[in-house]
């Protein structure tokens, strides 16, 4: 069932969920929105203007990760035809279905209404960047499987990018997150999921992040490895769509 919207959240514990949470603010300069939630575990980051896109998480237990909420018009009709695909049922809600993908990265289905892609923000200097892509991680053991998955589940295609160990999804423009896959070179482990920045200048991007508490790791060809409070994530070269 394809989605309307997407929205990435990044799940962290609650020993340093405020720190991460602050940092995330800091660097999308979104407003960080009141906590909602049972026990007031989400909160939004609010571009101007625009629906949320990226949000977060204090999990009540577990290691730091990113999932995914697909927003569809039938959740429960959604979580079905996942499961048929191969998904595995964590917590079965009409409002909220919770599933595996077949390699272990969560994901959800909701039906909250959302639509307006946020521009990217323009920063001193004059570049712009965004944080408008989830790359998902797949070890060599599930690469097959959860590309063929997750085409199935979202009902696009995926396709190969040149002769690299990436993939990507061809989704249309009006959802504001882009779908990455990358076969890592790990042999076995569980699927997970990582935020990419697309840029106009990546190493005016690379400062401005440097200056707001993150710390480079690697510097590629493409992409520079960032981490931080909130996690590790990329900067690519890739530019902003708006």
């Amino acid at each position: 069932m394809q989605p309307f919207w997407m929205l990435a959240l990044l799940d962290f514990s609650p020993d340093h969920y405020a720190e991460a949470a602050a940092h995330w603010q800091r660097l999308t300069g979104y407003t960080l929105r009141d906590p909602i939630g049972d026990q007031g575990e989400f909160q939004g980051l609010r571009p101007p203007d625009r629906p949320t896109f990226v949000a977060l998480q204090r999990l009540g237990e577990g290691a730091d990760r990113v999932h995914l909420d697909l927003h569809v018009t039938d959740p429960p009709a959604a979580a079905r035809e996942a499961v048929a695909a191969g998904a595995t049922m964590i917590t079965d809600n009409p409002e909220c279905e919770v599933l595996g993908s077949p390699g272990g990265f969560v994901f959800c289905f909701v039906s909250d209404p959302s639509a307006g892609r946020a521009p990217a923000s323009q920063w001193p200097g004059g570049h712009r960047s965004i944080a408008d892509q989830l790359c998902i991680d797949i070890p060599v053991e599930h690469w097959d499987t959860e590309t063929t998955f997750w085409s199935d589940v979202i009902g696009w295609d995926v396709g190969p990018i040149d002769e690299s160990e990436f993939a990507r999804m061809h989704l249309v423009d009006q959802l504001p997150l882009r779908l990455l896959f990358q076969r890592l070179q790990e042999p076995t482990g569980r699927v997970r999921g990582h935020i990419d920045w697309s840029t106009t200048d990546r190493d005016a991007e690379t400062a401005r992040h440097e200056a707001l508490g993150s710390e480079i790791v690697r510097r590629c060809d493409e992409w520079t490895v960032m981490t931080g409070p909130g996690g590790t994530y990329c900067i690519t070269d890739r530019v902003p769509a708006l």
